[in-house]
């Protein structure tokens, strides 16, 4: 876990890695609330696009998050996975990537007022790289987003939900300067690259996963395996317990916008002997 000391006057933003299935959902339970007091965290972000069985979200499932701490929901490609989710596109905190097509429901960004915090304004886009999706593009999508933001509104986090680092990269120096962090989700790997780029913008190409450690990308491992040998359609399971939590940590100047540093969270339980 990388935490270092909250420096004073800071907003701490913990952002939670793709939530998968049942497991990520219970260690989220279990382990938020003591988190959130470790390390004085004022906001939390998570993307729960994977939250309902590992493949999308319900409004049940999206408000079970809400109860464990999360402030705002980010999506992506299985948005519209379960159509039980439809109606938590119309809560305030919940974003689908704004690159969609116009007019389907939901929208791409919104402003989380907390009391006793300053406003944030968290966006989502999804890239288009070897995502297999008709989708607008992310880039200027992002720059009409940013122009609609009120302008007081300075904290601005942006999850880039995309499979190609290079597309997140791009689009982290695209927006560098402008917005307060890019953080990627999608890949449920967790990347070592955060880092504050050159014009102040936290970057992390990829938040990582919280579900089903002993999985790939958490599904059972098996059925995994099965598929790259046969290259055979197959029936994709959740994977068991152990879990983790993994994502990144921020901490911004409520007075500019501007992240004082980013840097990454991992938690494992342990697996029990024998498995």
């Amino acid at each position: 876990m990388s935490s270092g000391n909250k420096p004073e006057g800071a907003l701490r933003i913990l952002f939670v890695g793709d939530i998968v299935g049942r497991p990520g959902r219970r260690f989220l339970q279990q382990r938020l609330p003591a988190l959130k007091d470790e390390l004085q965290v004022d906001l939390v972000v998570a993307n729960g696009e994977n939250a309902a069985g590992g493949m999308g979200i319900t409004e049940k499932v999206g408000q079970e998050l809400f109860r464990a701490g999360v402030d705002a929901i980010t999506l992506g490609n299985h948005t519209w996975d379960k159509p039980d989710g439809l109606p938590l596109l119309d809560h305030p905190h919940v974003v689908r990537p704004l690159n969609y097509a116009p007019g389907l429901p939901g929208k791409g960004w919104t402003v989380v007022r907390k009391e006793g915090l300053p406003p944030v304004a968290v966006l989502n886009a999804m890239g288009r790289v070897f995502m297999g999706l008709l989708l607008d593009d992310p880039f200027r999508r992002l720059d009409e987003a940013l122009e609609a933001i009120p302008k007081e509104v300075t904290i601005r986090l942006v999850d880039v939900h995309a499979e190609a680092t290079s597309e997140k990269l791009a689009l982290g120096f695209y927006l560098d300067g402008r917005v307060t962090a890019v953080i990627g989700t999608h890949t449920h790997v967790q990347t070592h690259d955060a880092v504050l780029l050159p014009k102040g913008t936290a970057y992390l190409s990829d938040a990582g996963m919280t579900g089903p450690w002993p999985s790939v990308i958490g599904i059972q491992h098996q059925q995994i395996i099965q598929r790259f040998l046969t290259q055979t359609p197959l029936r994709f399971e959740v994977a068991d317990e152990p879990a983790q939590l993994s994502g990144a940590l921020l901490d911004v100047d409520p007075a500019t916008g501007k992240a004082f540093s980013i840097g990454v969270i991992l938690e494992r339980e342990a697996q029990e002997k024998g498995e």
